[in-house]
């Protein structure tokens, strides 16, 4: 999101506490640069949510204002990353805004940027500047949907630059912080059929969309219908078997039984 153009009154906090999210500016009323890029981050965002439903510890949003400093504050430059992963805080809390000094100072530890022509330099130069040196946000990623290239910083040695981060043999990042991959995977979701970025397992394979785990769950239950018909085909042809087994077992007793009373019968003759 853009720096909200309305200027506030810094002496509405003059002296006193600094202000609150009830009390700050939650949206600034601009649209996302695209369709796409407004996908690309309902993908990321519900995919996590959705492999741990149960972690209350971990808080995933995205085009929410971060508000960190009273001098960002007076400013009026409330940006807010297109994706943001913040730990070891209420991750269940509704929130209007990122307030830091309402979280106990804590900060995006994981954020990601769908840039375009017209934010790349923003991405690129003091998002990145602000993301590194201030909040000290662990990953940074940037991605371009125009060329599809994706990229991964972390924080150097001195923690406040980043150095880019290498990608493994798959093209795939690895995101520390949260024990995941992040990288391109060619994706249907919400009537786009192309390449999104997604989170990854430790083995490389995307944390699925809802859609995707209806597909799995269809495809396990017809996996489960085909080996339940082959087992009843398997008992059915068995049944068969051991019809015909008692029919031919029934068959020799009759004939054993005949040939039986054919002996007793010229037993009986011989002895008159």
């Amino acid at each position: 999101m853009m720096a909200v153009q309305q200027a506030l009154d810094p002496t509405r906090w003059g002296g006193k506490a600094m202000p609150g999210q009830d009390e700050l500016p939650c949206d600034d009323g601009e649209p996302m640069e695209t369709l796409f890029h407004d996908v690309q981050d309902a993908l990321l965002k519900d995919t996590l949510v959705d492999a741990c439903p149960e972690r209350r510890d971990m808080f995933v949003a995205g085009n929410m204002f971060v508000y960190f400093s009273a001098h960002q504050v007076k400013s009026n430059d409330f940006r807010g990353p297109d994706v943001m992963v913040v730990l070891g805080v209420d991750g269940f809390k509704v929130r209007k805004s990122w307030v830091a000094w309402e979280e106990g100072g804590r900060l995006p530890d994981v954020v990601i940027e769908v840039t375009s022509e017209s934010t790349a330099h923003v991405d690129r130069g003091e998002k990145m500047r602000i993301y590194s040196e201030i909040w000290r946000t662990s990953a940074y990623f940037i991605f371009d949907p125009e060329t599809e290239r994706l990229e991964g910083f972390k924080l150097d040695a001195t923690g406040r630059r980043y150095t880019p981060l290498l990608a493994d043999d798959n093209g795939d990042f690895e995101v520390a912080a949260l024990g995941l991959k992040l990288g391109l995977r060619h994706t249907e979701y919400r009537r786009f059929a192309q390449r999104f970025v997604r989170w990854l397992d430790p083995s490389g394979q995307p944390l699925p969309t809802a859609q995707e785990r209806l597909g799995t769950e269809r495809a396990r239950a017809d996996i489960e219908r085909t080996r339940a018909n082959a087992e009843r085909t398997r008992a059915d042809a068995e049944r068969t078997r051991a019809d015909a087994e008692r029919a031919r077992a029934d068959a020799e007793r009759a004939r054993v039984e005949e040939l039986e009373a054919r002996l007793r019968a010229l037993e009986t003759r011989s002895d008159k």
